[in-house]
């Protein structure tokens, strides 16, 4: 299993944490340790899932095929209007990722990076209506010949570390990491209101393998 490099620090203070915990457990309640190590050894393993980055393939590349950006449960398909960039209606599709999720986030499509912002603000849950102007985020737009999308990470009441590893002027294979976000959170997509929609709502997709539109 390989593991995301957003989660090497966390899991090397985890496991020196854990280990020193167990060594005072047998030192000075040698009773408790075989239950406390038990607890400790299935913490550390909930920590490691979570940064596992599993290699994804793209199926069928096509510059207007869009792949879901993130492994979770689609929350929403409607018309709605983006205001940062397109400043207009726009078709959102939003998924949300749980904690138990893999949480790379990748690129939809190919292509160009025309925009790449990130806007602190609250911590609301992931699922609610407001949390995608309110909450922290970063917004994404990549362009290619055939469709231009954008993609916002989202922040949540648990997940509070937004990563991005992109600019503007920046090109982008379909399926290439562009982000990550920590313990929770939420990936909403604003495609072209004609895009012919794959996924439906509570349909648990999953990123670089499942098509959430056709434009």
């Amino acid at each position: 299993m390989r593991i995301h490099r957003e989660g090497y620090l966390i899991i090397l203070i985890a496991t020196l944490l854990l280990a020193g915990i167990n060594i005072l457990c047998a030192l000075f309640l040698p009773i408790l340790q075989p239950w406390l190590g038990l607890l400790s050894v299935g913490f550390w393993g909930l920590i490691v899932q979570f940064f596992r980055n599993p290699k994804r393939v793209v199926p069928t590349m096509g510059e207007g095929i869009i792949y879901a950006p993130a492994d979770g449960q689609v929350v929403v398909i409607e018309e709605a209007e983006e205001t940062e960039y397109f400043k207009e209606k726009r078709l959102q599709v939003s998924i949300f990722m749980s904690p138990l999720n893999v949480h790379v986030n990748r690129a939809a499509i190919g292509g160009t990076v025309q925009y790449a912002e990130y806007h602190p603000g609250k911590y609301l849950v992931a699922w609610h209506p407001k949390s995608s102007t309110e909450n922290e985020r970063t917004t994404v737009v990549i362009k290619n010949a055939k469709v231009e999308i954008l993609l916002r990470q989202i922040a949540g009441a648990v997940a509070r570390r937004i990563r991005y590893y992109v600019k503007p002027g920046q090109t982008l294979e379909q399926g290439q990491e562009f982000g990550f976000i920590k313990f929770g959170s939420r990936v909403d997509l604003f495609l072209p209101l004609d895009a012919e929609v794959k996924v439906s709502i509570g349909q648990k997709v999953k990123g670089n393998v499942d098509v959430i539109a056709v434009c």
